[in-house]
């Protein structure tokens, strides 16, 4: 691989690394494996490879690739001929990240519905310098639509990206 490349790769194994730490709350070397194998794609990475390139100790790989396997963020295939393991990231993982998102942005929608109804109604009941000024939630709220809607149309690509590489 080109230099460039390869330390453009390095500047993003640790930015990805960052975020997933934060994220999912994983260890610092956790995170690089999953940022490592998130930016090695489909033909995925051997142990010996993240032993090599995140300059960690044996062990240390290994407790974290058991650590991500067990959360289902990673998953290994073989081929054949070969005893070694290669390392992706679990499409499953992504499509359950995604799901959770949209349950949180329906939920902030419904709370917010609820609340702007609310406001709606105390308005009828208060001076006119005193009521709730409902812009927000309607910005809010249509944001939330946007963004289910968008999230949702993704969802639908991955899972027929999924349908169409599992024939």
């Amino acid at each position: 691989m080109e230099k460039k490349l390869v330390a453009q790769k390095n500047i993003l194994v640790e930015k990805m690394g960052v975020h997933f730490e934060k994220k999912d709350n994983l260890a610092p070397v956790a995170a690089r494996i999953l940022a490592y194998i998130v930016l090695t794609g489909k033909k995925g990475t051997t142990f010996e490879d993240l032993v090599s390139e995140l300059c960690a100790s044996k062990s240390t790989i290994s407790t974290h690739l058991t650590h991500l396997q067990g959360i289902k963020k990673i998953e290994y295939f073989t081929k054949t001929g070969d005893r070694k393991k290669y390392f992706t990231i679990n499409n499953d993982s992504f499509l359950q990240g995604i799901n959770d998102m949209l349950l949180v942005w329906q939920q902030q929608k419904e709370l917010h519905t609820e609340v702007k109804e609310y406001k709606l109604n105390a308005n009828n009941y208060l001076s006119k310098e005193d009521q709730f000024n409902l812009d927000l939630h309607d910005s809010y709220i249509n944001y939330l639509d946007d963004a289910i809607r968008s999230i949702t149309i993704l969802k639908q690509k991955i899972e027929q990206s999924n349908q169409e590489q599992n024939k």
